[in-house]
């Protein structure tokens, strides 16, 4: 596989066939389960290049994002949000 092949399959604009998947479980000595993400669990974003008004598909950019790392940021903006809160208070409380 070139360079250029496997940034493309990187990048995800090209999907890893099954067969490929197989060849690398087993060049890594573990089972296909183990190395392949759950499609189920990921989300897409696309991001697309405004600066230059182009929206042709070398400015697209695919992101898949498994689902338990939007779970734990979410939770950590909950964590900020009440650490935000409460240096309001303790800032409040000084200025009293």
């Amino acid at each position: 596989m070139t360079q250029s092949q496997y940034q493309r399959r990187e990048k995800g604009e090209i999907k890893i066939s099954d067969e490929e998947w197989e060849r690398m479980a087993k060049a890594l000595g573990t089972t296909v389960e183990e190395i392949k993400e759950d499609e189920s669990l990921m989300h897409q974003i696309n991001n697309y290049d405004n600066h230059s008004g182009n929206y042709s598909a070398s400015n697209n950019y695919f992101y898949n994002i498994p689902e338990f790392i939007l779970e734990n940021q979410q939770e950590y903006i909950n964590i900020l949000k009440k650490e935000i809160e409460s240096l309001k208070e303790e800032i409040k409380a000084l200025k009293s």
